[in-house]
């Protein structure tokens, strides 16, 4: 009888149960597209850093094999990426492998080169948005060729060739899962929603800056702010700051199907943020008929009720347009199926 074969993920981290819908939320629908698409593949996740435990455990029927790496570095990083190798000689052993998946140019791909060197299992890393920028040094001690990489979006793709003068062979875009969003509503109460993690790459706070700008304007402004980070403590600082504490909320991290509903309920998702590859959450906020304004155009085609901005004065004016077009559409606008990128992603292997 032959070997079961299984598709093993590379990840920093992973949810730690079922219920846990905020950690990666892009990953988890793409792990579990990968069983709908292919429900006789055995997904095996590795996860280095997070949980905090190395007690495996079952995920919606995947297995997930935790490390407990904490992000810790020096002799700690040494002795984990040795028990990962282990532990993929160990599954090569017990099961056939048909590919390595990593999440991110970092160390999940540098064990997945080095696994898929000796080995000769194929390996993809899907680059995904932070990993294209030139301080990343992960490329340059383990490089890997173009026919290994996979861009997240155009954006991606052309970001990573200029910092490190390779260019990914191939883009596989993110995609939601449908079923999750309910028909979008006309009538929405928030004027302007924020969903992200409050850290500085993120910018959110130029998200309280034309709150603020169209405050001034639009007295009746409600806007929205969900996540959570370092960044909190000054965010809510400049609320008081600007006088808005009426008119803006911060409402920490909450569970997924609270954010979809926060969705369907919001006009513009404002998404300042200085780089991104192609935020699931923008995806999200499409289908359910919210406008997105951001800086990041992920990819070279138009989406329709995506708005890119150059400038936070370009941001202020088309959010203060948006709000105030009689005739805002609040149509659905789906850009692409999850199972079509699972799909696409299997097709590799």
């Amino acid at each position: 009888m032959g070997k079961e074969q299984a598709l093993v993920i590379l990840t920093p981290g992973f949810p730690e149960n079922e219920s846990d819908t905020t950690c990666l939320p892009m990953q988890q629908r793409l792990i579990r597209a990968f069983g709908r698409v292919s429900p006789h593949l055995k997904i095996i996740i590795l996860s280095f850093q997070y949980p905090y435990h190395r007690t495996p455990y079952s995920w919606f029927g995947n297995k997930v094999i935790p490390f407990n790496g904490k992000n810790r570095g020096g002799l700690y990083r040494l002795l984990r990426q040795r028990k990962i190798t282990r532990t993929l000689n160990h599954l090569q052993n017990k099961f056939e492998i048909i590919g390595l998946l990593s999440f991110w140019y970092g160390e999940c791909a540098a064990i997945g080169n080095i696994c898929s060197r000796r080995s000769g299992i194929p390996h993809y890393c899907w680059i995904s948005g932070q990993d294209v920028r030139s301080s990343n040094k992960y490329p340059r001690k383990s490089p890997m060729k173009s026919a290994e990489l996979v861009a997240i979006s155009d954006f991606t793709a052309t970001e990573f060739e200029k910092n490190h003068s390779v260019k990914p062979a191939r883009i596989i875009p993110p995609g939601i899962e449908t079923r999750d969003i309910q028909t979008p509503s006309s009538h929405r109460t928030i004027d302007i929603l924020g969903v992200g993690s409050l850290i500085q790459l993120k910018q959110y706070d130029l998200f309280i800056k034309t709150a603020a700008a169209i405050h001034r304007k639009l007295p009746t402004l409600r806007s929205a702010l969900i996540g959570k980070g370092p960044e909190r403590s000054k965010l809510e600082n400049m609320i008081k700051q600007y006088g808005l504490q009426d008119a803006t909320r911060l409402y920490g991290e909450l569970p997924h199907y609270e954010v979809l509903s926060f969705m369907r309920n919001s006009k513009i998702l404002l998404h300042p943020s200085s780089a991104e590859g192609y935020p699931g959450v923008c995806m999200e906020a499409l289908y359910a008929g919210t406008h997105i304004v951001s800086f990041c155009k992920p990819m070279n085609n138009v989406i329709e009720h995506w708005h890119t901005v150059s400038s936070k004065v370009e941001m202020e004016q088309k959010v203060f347009e948006l709000l105030t077009n009689p005739n805002l559409s609040h149509q659905s606008v789906v850009c692409r199926n999850i199972d079509q990128t699972a799909r696409q992603f299997l097709d590799l292997f």
